[in-house]
């Protein structure tokens, strides 16, 4: 059985000690050096998506560091790591956490159609529009979130029957939607909407925030497969990197509980705002100022 042009090269590569890694993985400017980089950056938002979801915000900036890579073939080679960090998450808190499925489940499915929808809105109606309105948000949830220390810490369902089953799917469907249209956060938003609209302790959130985030995540990956725009070998070193840290990240929070869940969420949430600010800085209030100065 003959080996492709490609693969004679990487083997060449390989026999003489030289390994060219970014002919290997298809792109040419990628060192060894900033392979390691996105390797390290891969684990530690598996570890912080395991713990309370916001991965996205380092893995994704750090691939977007890769010279020649284009924006979509990184959001699809995010979105291949991230599934199978977030199935191996899944899986863990399944088998300890054991949450309950009948709620998490339908606002999987649910998640997933709003995830759709939010990327055909993307396309049409620019996601700095709504920044703004995410960030102040996300500012009430944090003080929200220090100044109740109690919130979270045990299991109080506000809803009952019918219509906590109703207020979950409304939740999974609009952040199933900002997944689609956005991205970074929707772990940490899911975590929220189920421990301050629903009444879950951070870690049932957790368990059953990474089952929904698992949907939203095989959901946009089913859109750019068709496109080709996942980076496949690529992807594959970042899956095992994303793998590793989302077990250990899941087994930590699983062993340390709601309280160790509440710190690490307070940090991301501040690290989303300071994120998502910056966006809002460069795409709405610069261009403003600059037309106002025109």
């Amino acid at each position: 059985m003959s080996l492709s042009a490609d693969a004679r090269a990487a083997s060449t590569l390989w026999n003489h000690g030289e390994v060219d890694i970014g002919a290997v993985l298809g792109l040419e400017q990628l060192t060894w050096g900033m392979l390691l980089l996105v390797v390290i950056a891969a684990f530690c938002a598996g570890w912080i998506d395991a713990v309370v979801g916001g991965g996205g915000l380092l893995q994704l900036p750090a691939l977007l560091l890769i010279p020649g890579i284009s924006p979509v073939q990184a959001l699809a080679t995010n979105k291949l790591a991230s599934v199978f960090g977030t199935a191996t998450s899944s899986a863990t808190y399944y088998r300890r956490a054991k949450p309950d499925l009948r709620t998490a489940l339908p606002m999987a499915i649910i998640a997933l159609i709003g995830s759709f929808g939010g990327a055909a809105v993307a396309t049409v109606l620019p996601p700095a529009a709504f920044k703004p309105i995410i960030v102040i948000a996300l500012l009430a949830v944090a003080l929200f979130t220090a100044f109740r220390p109690q919130m979270g810490a045990a299991t109080q369902l506000r809803f009952h029957g019918h219509k906590h089953h109703i207020m979950a799917g409304a939740a999974g469907l609009g952040i199933g939607f900002y997944d689609g249209m956005i991205g970074p956060g929707t772990g940490t938003f899911l975590v929220i909407t189920l421990v301050a609209l629903l009444g879950y302790d951070f870690l049932q959130a957790s368990a059953k925030a990474k089952i929904v985030n698992l949907a939203t995540n095989a959901g946009a990956l089913m859109l750019f497969i068709p496109h080709g725009a996942v980076l496949w070998l690529l992807g594959g070193i970042l899956a095992v990197a994303n793998v590793a840290g989302s077990y250990l990240g899941s087994r930590m929070a699983i062993s340390r509980g709601t309280t160790f869940i509440r710190v690490v969420f307070l940090v991301v949430v501040i690290a989303l705002i300071g994120k998502l600010g910056v966006d809002v800085w460069n795409e709405n209030i610069v261009p403003a100022f600059a037309s106002i100065a025109g």
